[in-house]
């Protein structure tokens, strides 16, 4: 086996974004590899190997894409304990990861905070531009010869989001960001979440702070959700949330589906609670239920929120950056968890 003066660190698949320079540079201080696994039965197969012909991992990195490898959870990255000392994310995300196992294991684990934010607000700010202006039910009305006239209605007139109130549930990196964008467009801009933010972060982003999510959703004209997706925001926006929701409202989701009730969301949209709806998640994903797929009242996207080339570099680079951080300081940019028994 052989010895390393440097730390080691495996990236799982290659990292396309990140940059030459910028490695060639990470590897003079780190001794950095790739184990190319791209599914979840290769790398259970091929991680023990790795580590059993080059010895322990330092730090371990996952890139975007993941779902072809999850759950994160113990069967599949056992063999990095016990050696491993960080596992960093180029995903904001993190309910596919197994947090809590990693503590136990004395390994830190990190998302990326900054790193798909902006591209995800975008996400965020077309939905709320396509919702209001109908754009799928144009496109189609456009394509098949009936200009504005689709089948059963019109497309005229279509809302202006001047003046229009949008509430922001989590107001962390994506939806400061959302809020900024919004501004452009002259909408007001209300927010819940956990903290209410300093008095002067709320005049830089024109928000303002709602005691409580029903106060919040009482008086938008279009709701976005932009929080965290764990054990206290799972089903967060369900039947009593809709029903707390102004008649007509304009719903977006560009979080996580399990955040929201879809039965209860569907029931919204067939109702006229909700005009219509903007998803980028779903509960099932890659197949969502086939009532989002035929409505003519949603706007899909497969999650593509944070799929961008410049997030993508920016993410990569964040994970490295943690890696550095911890490895060289004893402490990470962005810890999700605390581990048990290192650094």
């Amino acid at each position: 086996m052989p010895a390393y003066t440097k730390p080691r660190v495996v990236c799982l698949g290659e990292p396309k974004y990140i940059g030459a320079e910028y490695l060639v540079e990470f590897q003079k201080d780190f001794n950095y590899s790739v184990l190319s696994a791209t599914n979840r039965a290769e790398t259970q197969a091929m991680l023990p190997a790795d580590i059993a012909a080059n010895g322990p991992i330092d730090a371990f990195i996952i890139r975007m894409g993941t779902p072809p490898y999850e759950p994160f959870d113990a069967e599949l990255l056992k063999a990095l304990a016990p050696g491993c000392r960080i596992i960093a994310s180029a995903s904001a995300g993190y309910n596919e990861f197994d947090v809590n196992w990693m503590a136990e294991q004395g390994i830190v684990f990190c998302n990326t905070v900054n790193a798909v934010a902006e591209a995800t607000a975008d996400m965020a700010l077309f939905l709320t531009l396509a919702v209001l202006r109908n754009t799928t039910n144009a496109e189609k009305s456009a394509r098949n010869g009936t200009w504005r006239a689709p089948t059963g209605g019109t497309l005229v007139p279509a809302r202006d989001p001047s003046g229009l109130t949008l509430g922001i549930v989590g107001m962390g990196a994506i939806g400061k960001y959302l809020a900024t964008k919004a501004a452009c467009f002259n909408m007001k801009v209300k927010y819940y979440n956990r903290t209410q933010l300093p008095s002067v972060e709320e005049t830089k982003y024109g928000a303002t702070y709602c005691q409580t999510l029903h106060e919040l959703l009482a008086t938008s004209d279009v709701v976005s959700i932009n929080c965290p997706l764990n054990d206290q925001t799972t089903g967060l926006i369900g039947k009593a949330e809709f029903a707390a929701m102004k008649d007509g409202v304009f719903f977006v989701n560009t979080a996580r589906g399990p955040i929201v009730d879809e039965n209860a969301l569907i029931a919204a949209l067939e109702s006229g609670k909700v005009t219509r709806a903007g998803l980028d998640v779903f509960v099932n994903e890659p197949s969502p239920n086939t009532w989002f797929l035929q409505s003519d009242q949603v706007i899909i996207q497969p999650h593509l929120g944070g799929l961008t080339d410049s997030a993508f570099q920016k993410a990569e680079r964040e994970c490295f950056e943690n890696i550095r951080a911890l490895l060289t300081t004893g402490k990470a940019n962005s810890p999700v968890n605390v581990s048990k028994s290192k650094v």
